[in-house]
């Protein structure tokens, strides 16, 4: 792959999750977040990007929100569960997404919020307006999903390196 091919990163927020009395890294999905999971995973089919890896937030609701999500796809990705993708800021999974290998051209982080809609604002310093917009005005509510792409390579990813090219948020 040449660098100047476009590379995406979807960056998808785990579904609404339950509080029952547990650790937070073990609360599990609410009935609700298990029907937006897997409708999320038709959206993302939807996008026509095939994913070459996801990687997972090791907590038990990002683990079910993937498991749901994924079972929608054509064919699955590569799957890394990461523990430092839990309550990473927008740098610690810069750094993350920084050690993908060159190979790769898609990938999709699960994981959590702050950090997941602080990357796709720090990473989008361009992109589709009206998609800029739904995300600005809807934020990044549970099991939401931002698509953004860039040219270069994964060790060069950076903020503002990247183009928002598509927002997706389950109905309210």
């Amino acid at each position: 792959m040449s660098v100047a091919e476009s590379r995406r990163i979807v960056l998808f927020r785990h579904a609404k999750a339950d509080w029952p009395q547990v650790t937070d890294h073990e609360r599990p999905l609410a009935d609700r977040g298990r029907m937006d999971a897997a409708e999320a995973g038709r959206r993302l089919t939807d996008t026509g990007i095939a994913f070459d890896l996801a990687l997972c937030s090791t907590a038990v609701r990002t683990r079910e929100t993937w498991k749901l999500a994924v079972q929608e796809f054509p064919q699955r990705p590569k799957t890394v569960y990461e523990e430092r993708i839990y309550e990473a800021s927008p740098g610690e999974l810069i750094a993350l997404l920084n050690e993908t290998p060159d190979d790769v051209r898609n990938v999709l982080m699960v994981g959590h919020n702050p950090g997941i809609q602080g990357l796709a604002e720090v990473l989008a310093g361009s992109g589709e307006d009206e998609a800029r917009e739904r995300m600005t005005r809807r934020g990044f509510p549970a099991a939401a999903f931002a698509v953004l792409s860039f040219g270069s390579t994964w060790k060069s990813l950076e903020p503002g390196a990247a183009a928002l090219r598509d927002y997706w948020a389950p109905a309210e």
